[in-house]
């Protein structure tokens, strides 16, 4: 009952803020798309010509295809509306809610376990940053379900004794939501390999091989489509997207640490170059990463430790965002880059005062305090190690792709609500230790 009203208010809060703010949300109307542009146009391609690519009828794998398919399902149902992605989106967050209640519940000391799931729901219930993100045009919401999906798959498959009937229809939908879960987001690959170092806790090599195979032979069978589709495409073999390449440029040259410390995005990167969005291209820009860190490996622990506190800084990041009336962002030499968002720019509204003020300012206590109770639960939860790191290991995954890569608080926080069940812990034990106190004064 307690978990059906945390779901049903969720649930309300984000349609009232969807409501309360048409000009932000309804895309449809507006024009200006919150989130990522590039799903909507994939998206509309799709249903108009049946090919997937950002130029009608030319197809390309820039972007990985999930999501993009996604909202084409959404839109060839019900219409391009921004109500209908509002809607889907919330139904994503309420069924993540559930399942970080159920990740409580099965990880965490069993005398407390029900209480952490449902306040760790209800802080993801309430969490600002997530609330706005999640009723956005983006990715976000479809991978933490997919993500809070297979992370309690795993559990269940783990603890399961034998594989029967249950333990097979756990590893098929391990294996499946994995699949579907890297062509959303592929930086869910790593966090798989974590998951199967987190069986030898509990698990023999043999247990867990039985039990794992299946996954992973599931997950194969179910990312190869796409495999071969793109190798067809450019005849050359590519795995999920040509983007990581110019992923990667952006965390490592010689404008990252600049751009980052000034509070500015990588994405506004100087190009080299012109490179184009192909095989060939991805390779290009892999090939320039390594160079510039060959070229001064010195620079390596510096440029890691700065996108670490950028990723996890409390406040949110991107500071500044370059639009018109606003210093841009400098290169390493200090000269000013072209481009900059212009004010039609939907970026440019996070500069206004209630994203700017109000928005940061609340995000900032809000996960500044979160963040501090979370340490004392992994503190205070050491004892219970074999169970809970898995939960340490999501964050392990994502904060090594990250910074490999390049950090935003976008990309963390579909796995703060895990951290959270850590600052639930914290203070489910201060509640527990003041109520005992009470009692053994009075």
């Amino acid at each position: 009952m307690k978990r059906t009203g945390l779901i049903v208010g969720a649930g309300l809060i984000r349609l009232l803020i969807a409501l309360a703010f048409p000009g932000v949300f309804a895309f449809d109307e507006t024009g200006a798309i919150h989130g990522s542009g590039a799903f909507d146009t994939y998206a509309v391609n799709l249903l108009n010509t049946g090919v997937y690519g950002l130029t009608p009828g030319v197809p390309d794998a820039i972007l990985p295809p999930g999501y993009s398919y996604t909202l084409a399902a959404i839109y060839g149902l019900f219409g391009r509306s921004a109500l209908t992605v509002i809607a889907f989106h919330i139904a994503l967050d309420l069924l993540a809610i559930f399942l970080l209640t159920e990740i409580g519940r099965r990880l965490f000391p069993r005398d407390r376990a029900d209480w952490i799931g449902l306040i760790a729901g209800a802080l993801y219930a309430l969490y600002p940053y997530l609330i706005f993100q999640n009723l956005t045009l983006i990715d976000t919401p479809l991978f933490m379900a997919l993500l809070y999906t297979f992370i309690l798959s795993l559990i269940g498959l783990r603890a399961h004794e034998r594989m029967d009937r249950r333990g097979w229809l756990l590893a098929i939908c391990a294996g499946g939501v994995l699949g579907a879960m890297a062509l959303v987001r592929p930086n869910a690959v790593p966090f798989a390999v974590f998951g199967a170092l987190w069986f030898l806790f509990r698990r023999n090599i043999v247990q867990t091989f039985i039990r794992l195979a299946p996954v992973a032979l599931i997950s194969l069978c179910m990312i190869a489509p796409w495999f071969v589709r793109n190798t067809g495409v450019y005849g050359t073999f590519v795995t999920f997207s040509v983007n990581s390449g110019s992923n990667f440029f952006q965390g490592n040259n010689p404008q990252t640490i600049p751009l980052l410390r000034a509070g500015y995005d990588v994405q506004w990167t100087t190009p080299p170059e012109p490179i184009p969005d192909s095989p060939e291209g991805d390779r290009r820009w892999f090939a320039l990463t390594w160079d510039y860190l060959r070229s001064d490996p010195r620079i390596i622990p510096e440029l890691v430790w700065v996108k670490f506190l950028t990723f996890w800084s409390i406040d949110i990041a991107p500071r500044l965002n370059p639009v018109d009336g606003v210093v841009p962002p400098l290169d390493a030499d200090g000269n000013i880059i072209e481009g900059t968002v212009g004010q039609d720019d939907p970026v440019a509204q996070y500069q206004e005062p209630l994203f700017d003020q109000i928005g940061r300012t609340v995000h900032r206590f809000y996960f500044g305090a979160l963040l501090v109770l979370s340490l004392i639960g992994i503190a205070l939860t050491l004892k219970h190690w074999r169970d809970v790191a898995l939960l340490w290991f999501t964050q392990i995954s994502m904060t090594l792709v990250y910074v490999a890569f390049h950090p935003s608080t976008r990309y963390r926080v579909p796995t703060d609500p895990l951290l959270f069940l850590f600052a639930a812990f914290t203070i489910c034990s201060v509640v527990h230790y003041c109520f005992n106190k009470r009692i053994h004064v009075s």
